[in-house]
């Protein structure tokens, strides 16, 4: 079983849950959007790395207009997470944060997930609540996963 990332939820408001995670840190790569960095970072758990050890896989895989990531074990330090061989992969902290989320079941086509994008920026807006940063989506099923099974959630960082 792939172990998730913790987080504490803090509040909801309609469909959102507000929800404050630890820090954490990421292996990224540059994207256009798509699933293109996915081999890279699966390369860098599965031993492509200074250590030529295997990282456990830990979910979700988060992804924006620009960037996806694999989270690296909860409790790790940048300075803990073996060097990567590839350069396309980057190692980046990421700071405690509270993010706002939908969970959504099905694939991640991009109308899907667009339409879920919009409705958290709606139920922010209508509360009063401003994004403090990008929209990311995060996948929590391996892709073979039929769609009526998979877990999926849209989120995006905010100030309260």
């Amino acid at each position: 079983m792939t172990k998730t990332i913790p987080f504490e939820v803090t509040g909801r408001v309609g469909e959102i849950e507000f929800r404050r995670y630890p820090p954490l840190v990421f292996a990224s790569v540059d994207t256009s959007g798509d699933d293109s960095g996915f081999n890279l970072l699966f390369a860098y758990i599965t031993g492509n790395n200074s250590a030529k050890n295997a990282i456990p896989m830990t979910a979700p895989v988060v992804s924006d207009a620009s960037t996806m990531s694999f989270v690296m074990p909860a409790g790790k330090t940048p300075e803990e997470v073996p060097e990567p061989l590839d350069r396309k992969v980057r190692i980046v902290p990421v700071p405690e944060r509270e993010a706002a989320v939908i969970t959504f079941k099905g694939k991640t086509r991009e109308e899907e997930v667009k339409e879920v994008e919009t409705r958290l920026l709606k139920g922010l807006r209508d509360a009063g609540i401003e994004p403090a940063g990008e929209v990311f989506l995060m996948r929590y099923n391996p892709p073979w996963t039929p769609g009526f099974l998979r877990h999926n959630e849209v989120g995006v960082e905010v100030k309260r």
